[in-house]
């Protein structure tokens, strides 16, 4: 015991020398040395207990969207935060889903007549797999219907997949299609079914991808074992967030403003049945499966070889009863209000509904930031407030299409483009002890920086030491879909970050509880700590600095590099293309501009002489910078993504499209509207130039 307090005191002086070498970016010369001494009291404050009290409390029943044992999780969330000292609001909303799991059947009906299995498991050693109110695996906003047909097996269910069996002669039309998961969205599989003719899908997880090919399957370790299901929304309109109000926030029925909804037709909701199945009761219809072999790169993972179709030997049947309709979702938002400039918001968010417990996805976020506002709230107590005013969301309905969160922005668009410093976004962010994550350009250097000053658990270095991997910067992904920044980002233009702690994922079964999460994403309970640490300097820095610490000259820098990769991947398939010049000059005075308001930034703050009117303009004009990538005519695969340089690849769903204008063409193979996109893309970048030119005259 004595030994392990002399270690962890020694790191911390270590520490605190990396701390006095570290320059802060965005303090006034004179107000560096006071936000150290509040980073180490926030260190100091933080309760690495709290984190594993509230997962407890919030993932010990499943709770998906529309639930009693969700509203349960609401009332706990925002009685945990007012405890803290948090201003909380719940911000309702009537969001159309399907109600419930539904009912659903997979059964062979010839040659033999066998139910198969569609639920997970009971495990002897973990209590969680018996609860009773677990359910079937299932889809939402699958259709309805009841259909017994021969089986077609269609590899990912790209589209590309389809086109092949087209190729092959195998008709689709009025089958069965059976698709594996992987290489796009679930919803794209349905929607691709659907329109080559199918009848109905069923969607399975092969043990080649994340089963016993990979290693020891759960409980004895991580990969899906054959009654694991992956759960999903199947949701695929051109827009993220509720399926009836693009644009618009699905505000309740009975509010006193109206808003228009747009019917099933018109939002494209699918209307064929579809189910997940594990590969336990895949392997049932796959081996009975008696057609054309496929090819290698469409063979699984499973003891046989895989055919195109199953014959009229094997007929399926697929039943799936789901209603939808009208279903309250609430957001939770907590604030904690700015002594200087309240109305400048740093904003941090996790959605809390879950697919069965969520104990690492999402919750292992939720639980961090209730840990997170009891020690904010312990330091104002003490007097220790944040200049701008921070906010904690908690976001409801995330799992059934982003929806709680698109909601909010589009609730209050108008404010946040004026008044949000940043959001940043923490769904599944203690999963695991791999720190990581993503950010805008201006986003990276502070995530880096935050990291720098934080212990990483049993180990002598820190948080960015163990992430970087002896390489002076570490890995940093590019914004994509899936999670809650969506909306801040690619809609309205708040810069943001995506960061966290990832590892094993048992994604969207059953087994996600806290079982798992004790004895394989974190049994040392140590990081839940470390990245609320981590996470709660970048934001207080966000909060308390004189002038907003965006990493300018780093739009330039990542913008060059996307051209250059954006030019290669064009001339893949049309030689004779000449390259983005428009946009490539842009970003050369980009660069200049930048390099130059930074300087201006950087000898304004060490001069300490910048009064809080000047500095209050200054940051404001900063906010402004993120949106000149906002295009009110958006993309042309759906005019909602209104950000030109990122958003949510439309065809797989998650993935990070960059430049996303310009890859939607090289997606079609086309080169019609590259001129179009060079003078659109350097539009933005000049006028993110002229900005930068003003506000350096200012300074």
């Amino acid at each position: 015991m004595i030994k392990h307090v002399f270690s962890a005191l020694t790191l911390s002086a270590l520490l605190g020398l990396q701390v006095q070498a570290q320059s802060i970016d965005g303090f006034l010369k004179g107000k560096e040395e006071k936000q150290k001494s509040i980073e180490s009291q926030f260190k100091e404050t933080v309760d690495f207990s709290r984190f594993k009290t509230h997962l407890e409390a919030i993932t010990s029943d499943p709770h998906p969207a529309g639930s009693a044992a969700n509203e349960k999780v609401k009332d706990y969330m925002a009685e945990s935060m007012k405890k803290a000292g948090w201003d909380v609001k719940i911000y309702p909303y009537d969001v159309y889903l399907t109600i419930g799991q539904g009912e659903s059947a997979v059964e062979l009906v010839t040659p033999i007549r066998k139910p198969l299995n569609q639920q997970e498991y009971v495990l002897p050693d973990n209590p969680y797999s018996l609860h009773p109110d677990l359910k079937k695996g299932w889809n939402a906003f699958s259709g309805s219907g009841d259909v017994t047909a021969e089986v077609v097996y269609a590899n990912y269910g790209t589209k590309a997949d389809f086109e092949k069996l087209k190729k092959e002669g195998i008709d689709v039309k009025g089958k069965i299609v059976i698709a594996r998961y992987g290489a796009n969205f679930r919803g794209y599989k349905a929607k691709f079914a659907e329109e080559y003719g199918a009848a109905g899908l069923i969607i399975y997880t092969d043990p080649g991808d994340a089963g016993y090919m990979k290693g020891l399957v759960y409980p004895e370790g991580l990969y899906y074992n054959e009654s694991s299901i992956q759960r999903g929304s199947l949701l695929t309109a051109p827009w993220t967030g509720d399926a009836l109000t693009p644009f618009e926030p699905a505000l309740p029925l009975d509010s006193k403003t109206k808003v228009k909804r747009i019917t099933d037709e018109e939002a494209g909701l699918h209307t064929i049945p579809v189910t997940p199945i594990p590969y336990g009761s895949a392997q049932e219809i796959f081996e009975r499966m008696k057609g054309k072999p496929v090819s290698a790169d469409w063979q699984g993972g499973l003891p046989f070889t895989y055919r195109y179709d199953g014959g009229e030997e094997l007929l399926v049947r697929l039943m799936v009863e789901q209603e939808r309709g009208f279903v309250r979702a609430n957001n939770v938002v907590g604030t904690l209000k700015g002594e200087t400039n309240p109305d400048e918001w740093v904003i941090l968010g996790c959605h809390f509904d879950a697919w069965s417990f969520g104990s690492t996805d999402p919750n292992s976020g939720t639980a961090m930031l209730l840990s997170m506002a009891e020690t904010m709230g312990k330091m104002a107590e003490n007097g220790i407030k944040p200049g701008r005013s921070i906010m904690i969301a908690h976001w409801d309905a995330e799992e059934h299409g982003v929806i709680g969160s698109t909601e909010w922005v589009e609730q209050l668009r108008d404010e946040l483009g004026a008044k949000a410093v940043a959001y940043i976004n923490l769904d599944a962010a203690v999963a695991g002890r791999n720190f990581g994550g993503s950010a805008s350009p201006s986003m990276k250097k502070i995530m880096m920086d935050a990291a720098k000053e934080v212990a990483y658990p049993d180990s002598s270095k820190t948080v960015f030491e163990v992430w970087a991997r002896g390489s002076e910067e570490p890995n940093i992904g590019n914004l994509g879909g899936g999670s809650d920044h969506i909306a801040f980002y690619m809609h309205v233009g708040i810069p943001s970050i995506n960061a966290g702690a990832g590892g094993p994922t048992l994604y969207h079964t059953n087994y996600d509880d806290l079982y798992f999460y004790e004895n394989f994403a974190d049994p040392t309970w140590k990081m839940g700590g470390t990245v609320e640490q981590v996470i709660g300097i970048m934001a207080m820095r966000l909060a308390n600095a004189d002038l907003i610490p965006y990493h300018l000259s780093r739009y330039a820098t990542d913008l060059e590099k996307h051209f250059e990769n954006a030019e290669k991947q064009v001339k893949s398939f049309n030689a004779g293309f000449s390259g983005f010049s428009k946009a490539n000059e842009a970003i050369k005075s980009l660069s200049s501009s930048a390099e130059n308001l930074e300087s201006k930034i950087q000898t304004a703050l060490a001069s300490g002489s910048m009064d809080s009117k000047k500095a209050q303009s200054v940051n404001k004009e900063l906010m402004a910078l993120e949106k000149s990538f906002i295009d009110p005519k958006g993309m042309y695969f759906g005019n909602w993504y209104r950000s030109l340089y990122a958003s949510t690849d439309p065809f797989s769903g998650y993935a990070s499209w960059v430049l996303p204008g310009i890859q939607y063409e090289i997606e079609l193979k086309s080169s019609e509207k590259l001129e179009e996109w060079d003078e659109r893309y350097a539009a933005a970048i000049q006028d993110l130039t002229k900005k930068m030119e003003v506000l350096t005259s200012k300074i």
